[in-house]
């Protein structure tokens, strides 16, 4: 086919310029709680979308402590607009790229560095789809009304970014694409149209002080108490139906000859599907109250307090985002690329979005070992890489899929929905 021949090799020659553009913005430490950093690689970035028309504006987070959250817009010939997802923060601070001498480092095909995976590598996905729809599909790219965004902290999934994004998009969007890096099951390129939803908490038990020595029995442990309450929690945990429950932190006590009159616990729990969401909070939220533990003394009891530190809500399936997989997987067989689902137990801005207009997670590039910086010396563990190989095929499908996209009307849009295609086996991360 003449007309991917063309794009295959616009791609290839756009490869060396946006190899380049990853390697700068790796070479910016972009942690999360870093905002000089942060700030730095969204002006960057704004100078590379520049070039294609774009106007950038900066949004202060909501949080004083962490960097400005990036919007960037270029007004089409229609008010028919498209959204791209991506975010500037990374997880590992400065210090730990220096201890673990973790930067910009080719080896063959793979390229290791903070970001480069996760989620830098998309934002070079999102230039080089840009660049060659305004090449070779100038009539979408002119004529569609395109919402860029970049979140400060999306490690944290900052709350208000969402609202931002939300903000700038009303029902003539014809969907969010978040370009999270792909995911891999054998040749398969794996699209994400769910992921699970995510309250942290906090566990806080008061009990009763005394001196460990002479006024034991007058004592409630908190500690003790605590003890028991996250073994409740942790059996909370119901694998068959996707609902996790992880005890992160806990602490009590400041000195040996003193039984505790405070302890405290963190965590969080996970789950998919909406109602299980909500049976793990009321089962989490009932585990408060009046403890076991008692003074022998008087029996004055331990009192455990329960409270949701934050909460978002779980990305559930939904036909709007598989008739999105249906775009792409139709794209995808005229390639001869094999395109599947999965559901993905981490977060990401989708989680934000899904609700208001139709979403699509995972439209990166692939590479593997995200959030990790540390490697073996025998090699068996590495850390976080983008595979080169994989940019130029998954543009050429982003940018065709986005063309077939934007050319449908509704009854092309409820032909795919009902067409059966690629509601394949589901996997989940």
């Amino acid at each position: 086919m003449q007309e991917r021949s063309q794009l295959e090799e616009f791609l290839k020659s756009q490869m060396p310029a946006a190899l380049e553009m990853l390697r700068e913005m790796v070479g910016i430490n972009s942690y999360t709680e870093n905002p000089v950093g942060v700030d730095r690689l969204g002006e960057f970035t704004a100078r590379c979308f520049a070039p294609l028309g774009f106007t950038a504006e900066f949004f202060p987070s909501s949080h004083r402590g962490w960097g400005k959250h990036l919007v960037m817009t270029r007004q089409g010939r229609s008010d028919r607009s498209l959204a791209m997802i991506s975010h500037l923060d990374t997880v590992f601070p400065p210090e730990e790229e220096i201890r673990n001498n973790f930067r910009w480092e080719r080896n063959g095909d793979q390229i290791f560095g903070p970001g480069t995976h996760d989620i830098k590598g998309g934002t070079v996905m999102m230039w080089l789809v840009l660049g060659t729809l305004h090449k070779y599909a100038p009539d979408v790219f002119e004529g569609i009304s395109w919402r860029l965004f970049w979140n400060s902290s999306e490690e944290t999934l900052s709350k208000d970014f969402g609202e931002i994004c939300r903000n700038h998009l009303d029902s003539k969007t014809l969907a969010a694409l978040v370009f999270e890096a792909e995911g891999r099951l054998g040749d398969e390129h794996l699209l994400v149209t769910a992921r699970k939803g995510r309250a942290t908490w906090r566990i806080t038990v008061t009990g009763r002080g005394a001196h460990a020595g002479g006024k034991h029995r007058y004592g409630a442990n908190a500690t003790i108490q605590l003890a028991n309450t996250i073994q409740r929690v942790a059996a909370l945990t119901d694998y068959r139906n996707e609902l996790t429950f992880n005890v992160g932190k806990i602490s009590g006590g400041n000195s040996f000859n003193r039984v505790p009159h405070e302890a405290f616990a963190e965590g969080e729990f996970r789950a998919f599907n909406p109602e299980v969401y909500r049976k793990g909070m009321a089962q989490l939220m009932a585990l408060g109250g009046e403890g076991e533990i008692r003074s022998i003394a008087d029996r004055s009891p331990c009192k455990v307090a329960i409270e949701i530190l934050d909460e978002s809500c779980p990305w559930p399936r939904n036909s709007d985002s598989e008739r999105l997989v249906c775009v792409w997987q139709e794209t995808g067989r005229i390639l001869g690329m094999k395109v599947n689902i999965e559901e993905r137990g981490g977060l990401s801005d989708g989680n934000l979005l899904w609700d208001i207009v139709p979403t699509l997670d995972g439209l990166g590039p692939w590479g593997d070992n995200d959030h990790c910086s540390e490697r073996s010396a025998d090699g068996s563990k590495l850390p976080e890489y983008v595979d080169v190989t994989s940019f130029v095929p998954k543009a050429l499908l982003n940018t065709l899929a986005i063309v077939r996209l934007a050319s449908e009307d509704g009854a092309g849009a409820a032909a795919l929905s009902n067409s059966g295609c690629a509601r394949q086996n589901k996997v989940k991360e």
